[in-house]
């Protein structure tokens, strides 16, 4: 079995969320607790960080490896989705995972993958805690896929539990209010393990005070906080709730384990996120004249960020290639959208890509007019084509039209 081949039947064999949806998800952790027990549990000899939330946790996860990673520290990340390679989500001081491993991994265990129906994003989180191991990181960064309760990376005990924020995304899994979905994330909360709180309302601030309570785990709001100012190589107006996170999380390592980072390292890590984690599509730019940016932000929260960082750009006409997945509800996302642009509507390429027609008939329904696209590099390679050097083009609404781009 070839690495392709190897990654193709993981992709097609199991189920997979980003394809699927809900029939990807899982209501318990059995057969992630099966699969760590089989491999001998490497979850447990892990030192690691654990961080959820509805928006900022990949961008989070990133940062706080480039500061360890600038600090001396072999730094294992696990994150999720990916954008062109598989390979993304499972790094070790910014190089991905070899195809030789993940093949060798498959190979050896498919028959008891095979005989417990194990998903996609199991089979991942194990490879990636068996990877870690091997290679005998000094820390991982451990980003959950959906939720945290029930995500199959919540078999950790971390050393600092980290929730970024929390938004009305996924309801159909997590919950209908943001209550509820607090409550989801703060399963990532241990006994006796500080956790660090990016953002908070009135609504969700309760639910963390009670989980934390409950776990005998000191609670830091990084909101309540005065930071200095530290510069990002990430540019996104979004990030700055997430350096203040990473700040915090700074704060509980030095004051409350063995990881010590000094504050150069702090500095010099923020400033090099891009070139040494190698994450992409985070207001990523991908040509001038016209400036093209793509960014993943792809709900309510996240798109309202990134909408007012594109009104305040300065450009002659703007043009925006936009497509998203059938379980996002629209009808809140789109009022979000500047009404004088050109539209270009895309699906993404998957199972889960909202048909290209029904985009452009809600959009309509709030003023957005534009035409359609079977896909997201036809819609791009039309933006390109109509735009002046004085011109800007935004291309989002989807992680998965960022990565058809890149």
């Amino acid at each position: 079995m070839t690495y392709h081949e190897a990654v193709h039947w993981m992709f097609n064999q199991l189920p997979m969320y980003q394809q699927q949806g809900a029939s990807a998800f899982r209501k318990n952790l059995d057969n992630t607790y099966l699969l760590a027990d089989y491999l001998g549990n490497p979850e447990r000899r892990l030192k690691a960080i654990h961080v959820a939330g509805t928006n900022g946790k990949g961008s989070t996860s990133h940062m706080l490896s480039s500061v360890l990673m600038q600090a001396g520290y072999k730094v294992g990340l696990f994150t999720s989705p990916h954008l062109k390679d598989y390979r993304e989500r499972i790094r070790i001081n910014g190089q991905m995972i070899s195809e030789d491993y993940v093949t060798e991994f498959v190979v050896t265990h498919k028959p008891f993958f095979e005989a417990n129906n194990l998903s996609f994003f199991e089979m991942s989180v194990g490879l990636a805690f068996q990877y870690f191991v091997d290679q005998k990181v000094a820390i991982a960064v451990i980003e959950t896929g959906l939720g945290g309760r029930l995500d199959s990376t919540n078999i950790i005990t971390p050393i600092v539990s980290v929730i970024t924020n929390i938004g009305l995304d996924h309801t159909q899994y997590l919950g209908e209010t943001l209550a509820e979905i607090a409550s989801e994330k703060a399963g990532i909360i241990k006994n006796n393990v500080p956790v660090v709180i990016g953002e908070y309302t009135d609504e969700t601030k309760p639910v963390f005070h009670s989980k934390a309570k409950e776990t005998n785990s000191a609670l830091h709001f990084a909101s309540d906080y005065t930071f200095e100012v530290y510069e990002s190589d990430l540019k996104g107006y979004y990030q700055r709730h997430n350096i203040k996170t990473v700040l915090q999380t700074i704060s509980v390592l030095n004051k409350h384990t063995d990881i010590a980072l000094a504050d150069q390292d702090i500095k010099q890590g923020l400033r090099q996120v891009t070139e040494t984690t190698g994450l992409q599509g985070r207001w990523q730019k991908l040509g001038e004249n016209p400036l093209i940016i793509c960014d993943t932000a792809h709900n309510k929260e996240g798109l309202t960020e990134t909408m007012a960082q594109v009104r305040d750009m300065e450009f002659e006409t703007l043009h925006i290639v936009l497509g998203f997945v059938n379980d996002k509800s629209i009808a809140e996302i789109l009022p979000i959208f500047p009404k004088n642009a050109k539209y270009y509507f895309c699906s993404p390429n998957l199972t889960r890509g909202l048909a290209v027609a029904e985009l452009q008939k809600q959009a309509a329904q709030v003023g957005l007019t534009g035409n359609t696209y079977h896909s997201a590099s036809k819609a791009y390679a039309d933006a390109t084509k109509n735009a002046g050097p004085t011109d800007f083009i935004y291309v989002g609404g989807s992680t998965f039209v960022v990565a058809e781009i890149l």
